[in-house]
């Protein structure tokens, strides 16, 4: 567990009145959400209730029609995906999506590609194999022949690739096997401890409360609920929902 960050820094990522439509569907309604320097804040919420959407609206892949997106003060709302990662955020998405013919070292590689600085590549690379000792042992495979958790250790090694100031993690433990959910929350922890802000989308409410200093739930487009961690967990209507406590 890291140590909390204090809740009144100053926020890298500000989502104000934010509203994303999907053609005539009203996705997201008014969401508005931060992650303060050092944070690990987790957006959790049921299948559908708009997660993904808010990570694809901070991106730049959905446009919100409405309200406003600040990443370190500056308004990104209606900047390009490859402008947003450029600026410093960087995402791990949801099914991995690497290049399965590709080599776990070519993958990793493809992180970097906005970068213009090469001279800390080499330091960045090996900084991945640090956090993901069997990466290293499988540089040379094929991306597509690795196991589930392999290529999410992959998938958040990319993505880390790009030394992104914000880290925008979507369930990451999807389809895992629990010994592989719990070293990925580990590591999620890890490259927080080590200067990386994360926001964390994640299914398993459980783990990823355990490891945020603050939370949002979220229900069809709205927030429903902000706390920390530890004030979500113990309350009575998340630990229905979310926790699978009756």
């Amino acid at each position: 567990m890291s140590t909390h960050a204090s809740a009144t820094a100053a926020p890298v990522l500000e989502l104000r009145d934010v509203h994303t439509y999907y053609g005539a569907i009203h996705a997201l309604k008014g969401v508005s959400l931060r992650v303060g320097q050092g944070e690990i804040v987790t957006l959790i919420g049921a299948n559908g209730a708009g997660k993904s959407t808010t990570l694809r609206s901070i991106n730049g892949l959905n446009r919100p029609r409405q309200g406003t997106i600040a990443f370190h003060g500056k308004d990104i709302t209606s900047a390009s995906p490859h402008e947003i990662v450029k600026g410093g955020i960087a995402q791990s998405p949801e099914g991995r999506r690497l290049f399965p013919r590709m080599t776990v070292t070519e993958n990793l590689e493809m992180g970097a590609f906005q970068r213009s600085d090469r001279e800390n590549f080499k330091e960045d690379m090996e900084r991945v194999f640090e956090l993901f000792p069997r990466l290293h042992e499988r540089r040379s495979q094929k991306a597509g022949t690795l196991s589930g958790g392999e290529q999410q250790m992959c998938a958040i090694g990319r993505a880390l690739m790009a030394r992104p100031k914000l880290l925008l993690l979507d369930e990451p433990s999807m389809g895992l096997a629990p010994i592989f959910v719990e070293k990925i929350f580990e590591i999620v922890v890890e490259i927080n401890e080590q200067g990386t802000s994360v926001l964390l989308v994640e299914q398993n409410a459980l783990m990823a409360l355990d490891v945020a200093h603050r939370g949002y739930v979220m229900e069809t487009g709205v927030i429903a609920l902000e706390g920390s961690g530890v004030e979500l967990k113990s309350n009575e209507r998340v630990q229905k929902a979310y926790l699978g406590i009756d």
